[in-house]
Parts: C-alpha cells; sequence; structure tokens
C-alpha cells in the first residue's frame, strides 16, 4: 500500500505544480468564517471570502467546496468542520476523508492543509492521518483494467502544525491493520477460505515475530470440539483453528493478557438452512469479517508492540451443504461438556465462537472479547453505524466504549437478559442454538455464548451491521470497513 507521505509546514508554502489548498471552516452563526487569521490576508481576502460567498458554503460539517482560481495555488478546497467547540477526533478522520476524495477528482497529487491551530493537537493530527491513510485504500486485485489514468495524492503537507513523525507512524501502523481486514473482507470465498486465513496468519507471524499455532481438524477433535466442528462438516475446505499470539519482550512485570476472537465463516451458505429471500446469500463472503478485524489488530500490535500479552483467535471453516452437512436437530458435543441441539443450522456463528471461547479461557487470560458478524436481529435494532455490545463485566465493557469516540467506531450497550436464556431450552440436550422466534435475536445469541466463558471478563460484539457499506462514505469506499481494528487498538492501547 503505497500511503500518502506527510510534511510538516510552519509558514504558508507555495504548493508545487498541480497541487492544491484545503482549508478547513469552522461553521459560524451568520456563516462568514472568521479563524482564518493564519491564512495570508490577500488570499483570504482575494480567494476564501469570495468563494464561500458565491458558493454559500457555510462551515456545516461533512460539506465541501472546490473552486480554480487565479492566485498563488490552482485549486482551493473548502472543507467544513462543523461548530468549532464540537470538532472532535472523528471530525478531523471525516475531514481527511474529504480532502482525500476532493484531490483524487481535481487529479492533484499534493495538497497543502490549513485547518487552523487543530494540528496542535496529537490526537487530532492522528485522525487526520488515520482518514488520510483509510481514503486511500483501493482495492483492485480482482479488476483486469486498472484506474491507471487517475493520478492519487501522493502528499500531505500540514501548515502550522506541530511536527509529529511518531504520530503519524502510529496512525499509519494502526490503518495498515484495518485496511489489511478491508482487503481480506473484499475479497470473495473462493479466494478467501479457511486455509488462506491461516496463510495469512503466518504471514503475519513471520514479519512480527510472533507465535502461531494452527490445529487442524484432527487436533480439534481431540480436544472435543464437537460445535466448531459441526459446522465443518458439509464443506470440502479443511477448517483452520488460528491462534496467533504477541508477547512483549519486557518481563520485568506480568503484563496483562487479552484474547481477541473472530468469527472466522469465510462463506456461509446457511448450511441446510439454506439462506434465500433477502437474506443476501451473495454477501456471506464478509461472514468472516470479525477473524479479518483480529487479524487487523494483530497486524498493527504486532507493529505497534505494547506491554501487554494478546491471544488472536479464530476457529475458521465454511458453511456449506453436503451430503455429510450437520442436519437440523442433530446434537453436538461442545468441548466444555455442554451438549447443543442444532435447531437451525445458519446459526453457525456461535457454534465455532463457543469452543473458541473454552480455548481462549483455559490460556488463563484477563479479558476476552470476540467480534462475529452473528445476528441479522443487531441490523434491526442499530442499523449500519453502531455494533452492539454485549458482557459480563461492566468495566471491561465500559473501556471498550470509551475507545468507540476516539476511534468514531461506534457501540451502544445491549441487554444481557438472563431470562430469555429459556427461550433456547431444548428437550434432549443441554441447550438449542437459537432462540425465540419472535425477537431478542442479538441477545439470546450473545447468552448461548456466554454459556462457553466460566469466570474471565468477557464482551461480545455483534458488528454484522458496521462491516460492510453499500455506498462510499467519507473515508470507506463502498465495500468493507475494518470495523473493529482501530477500536480494539485504541482499547488496548489505552486501557
Amino acid at each position: 500500500m503505497n500511503y500518502p507521505k506527510f510534511q510538516f509546514l510552519s509558514s504558508k508554502a507555495s504548493p508545487a505544480e498541480k497541487s492544491c489548498y484545503a482549508l478547513g471552516i469552522f461553521e459560524k452563526d451568520d456563516t462568514t468564517p472568521d479563524a482564518m487569521h493564519l491564512v495570508d490576508e490577500p488570499f483570504y481576502h482575494d480567494v476564501v471570502v469570495p468563494l464561500i460567498k458565491e458558493s454559500g458554503f457555510t462551515g456545516k460539517q461533512g460539506t465541501t467546496t472546490t473552486a480554480n482560481c487565479f492566485h498563488s495555488v490552482g485549486k482551493v478546497i473548502l472543507v467544513g468542520l462543523g461548530k468549532q467547540e464540537t470538532v472532535d477526533q472523528e471530525t478531523m478522520r471525516q475531514a481527511a476523508g474529504t480532502v482525500y476524495n476532493a484531490c483524487v477528482k481535481l487529479h492533484s497529487p499534493s495538497v497543502v492543509v490549513h485547518f487552523m491551530t487543530l494540528f496542535s493537537q496529537q490526537a487530532h493530527l492522528k485522525a487526520f492521518a488515520e482518514g488520510i491513510f483509510l481514503a486511500a485504500y483501493l482495492d483492485e486485485r480482482f479488476k483486469s483494467q486498472k484506474e491507471t489514468k487517475a493520478i492519487y495524492l501522493k502528499e500531505v503537507h500540514l501548515l502550522h502544525a506541530t511536527a509529529d513523525d511518531q504520530t503519524i507512524e502510529l496512525a499509519q501502523k494502526i490503518t495498515t491493520g484495518a485496511n489489511l481486514a478491508r482487503a481480506l473482507v473484499n475479497a470473495p470465498a473462493n479466494h478467501v477460505t479457511p486455509s488462506m486465513l491461516a496463510q495469512t496468519a503466518t504471514e503475519l507471524a513471520q514479519r512480527h515475530h510472533l507465535e502461531l499455532n494452527i490445529l487442524e481438524k484432527e487436533d480439534c477433535a481431540r480436544l472435543g470440539m464437537g460445535a466448531y466442528l459441526s459446522v465443518t462438516q458439509g464443506s470440502n475446505a479443511p477448517p483452520k483453528f488460528i491462534h496467533l499470539c504477541y508477547k512483549p519482550k519486557s518481563l520485568d512485570t506480568q503484563p496483562p493478557k487479552i484474547a481477541l476472537i473472530g468469527k472466522g465463516v469465510t462463506f456461509d451458505s446457511g448450511g441446510l438452512n439454506l439462506k434465500i429471500g433477502n437474506a443476501q446469500i451473495e454477501l456471506m463472503k464478509y461472514d468472516m469479517a470479525g477473524a479479518a478485524a483480529v487479524l487487523g489488530a494483530a497486524e498493527a500490535i504486532g507493529a505497534i508492540k505494547p506491554n501487554k500479552e494478546i491471544h488472536f483467535i479464530i476457529a475458521a471453516t465454511e458453511n456449506m451443504i453436503s451430503g455429510s452437512a450437520t442436519k437440523p436437530g442433530d446434537v453436538v458435543t461442545a468441548s466444555n461438556g455442554k451438549t447443543i441441539e442444532i435447531d437451525n443450522t445458519d446459526a453457525e456463528g456461535r457454534l465455532t465462537l463457543a469452543d473458541a471461547l473454552v480455548y481462549a479461557e483455559k490460556l488463563g487470560v484477563d479479558a476476552i472479547v470476540d467480534l462475529a458478524t452473528l445476528t441479522g436481529a443487531i441490523v434491526v435494532a442499530l442499523g449500519t453505524r453502531m455494533a452492539g455490545i454485549f458482557g459480563s463485566d461492566p468495566e471491561l465493557i465500559n473501556s471498550l466504549m470509551a475507545a468507540s469516540p476516539r476511534t468514531g467506531e461506534k457501540t451502544w450497550q445491549m441487554p444481557l437478559e438472563s431470562s430469555y436464556f429459556e427461550h433456547m431450552h431444548s428437550i434432549i440436550a443441554d441447550m438449542r442454538n437459537t432462540g425465540s422466534k419472535k425477537g431478542a435475536g442479538s441477545i439470546t445469541a450473545a447468552l448461548f455464548l456466554k454459556q462457553f466463558v466460566e469466570k474471565t471478563a468477557w464482551v461480545h460484539l455483534d458488528i454484522a451491521g458496521t462491516v460492510w457499506t453499500e455506498k462510499p462514505w467519507c473515508y470507506y469506499n463502498a465495500g468493507a470497513t475494518g470495523f473493529g481494528v482501530r477500536l480494539l487498538v485504541d482499547w488496548i492501547l489505552n486501557s
């Protein structure tokens, strides 16, 4: 990935040929900006003010206007930042995406960016860099005709910014992980198989000197992973249980130990309960977005190297149809000895996670976080911009939710109503794998997972609505968003 290069400018510089000048404008009640005192006065009065008046630009967050002008710069981009008192990290991230996309449309390889004094704040600088790096992601792997004629942004010059290369480097490490997750989710299921996820984990282990253990089907059978293996039965693709581990070099103190688990169903046909109608079977390549987020987090953590021990766990498989596929009504036994009646083979993700949760807890970790495109019910409840968060430990839930406003990856705490577990009652087994058909599907799914964690602090993130977008948005192209990577890494670094 060729990311744009950042440079820090202490005073107004003449941009290179074919570059442009991006100005952040705060929204004012009278729609007239008055915070441009750092821009040279002739440029402000001769170019910016007329452009604002002619376009009716108000500085409302998310708005932009561009113009060619006869001045020291040929192209000007005005970027709305909204009310000055409400500017936060996500404002900066979205503004960066706006700048990047405007430069691409203008075919400008470089841009001078002037956002008043906002770049003097490390958090705002980091968020702006993240927005640029996320917007720069372009996936043309499966196209025969590349967009070779387009000129993509190569240089970003920050005006009146405190020089801080380490912050830019941190932003790049984090977004490299997020963009890895996007690449995995975007790729078709005939490319991203369980074996390919295992190969990706192998490459991460080699690049960042991580420990790696990949359990084959026979290994999982010896560990009694009947829930996970029941999902694998209908597929010709061999399952791969992936366990990556980052351990800090410093052993002066006992570092916190965290397990991150991602649902890794690389294609979900629904099994014998085949997905039909509006179930969007054609998009079920993204049912491994939890696994992608975990591998993306491994990429970022391996590069950043925090003083925490992190385990990355994925029970990868396909959920397919064949003569050997698990049948509705079958009973399977998970690795903790609990028996499960398979009421619906399309509720497969929770079966893979069940054995992964048992495995993680046996590692003696302090906290477990799982991410999964688990239920359509969470999309009904929260839409496409928020993930549902469930858990057994309020402190862990709160620490994860605190990362949301910093990363723009939104979460909303959902109730874990224990009485709803009665809807998963089975006559012949300890539980069924689905609850009532009348509602609360995301809650009963979380309650099912809870049965496989005994004592460890645990959080479940249902990310089904957030991992894919049909339309471009700010710093995202259409397709995979990489949701969860930045949230996890921020939480690890700041908790």
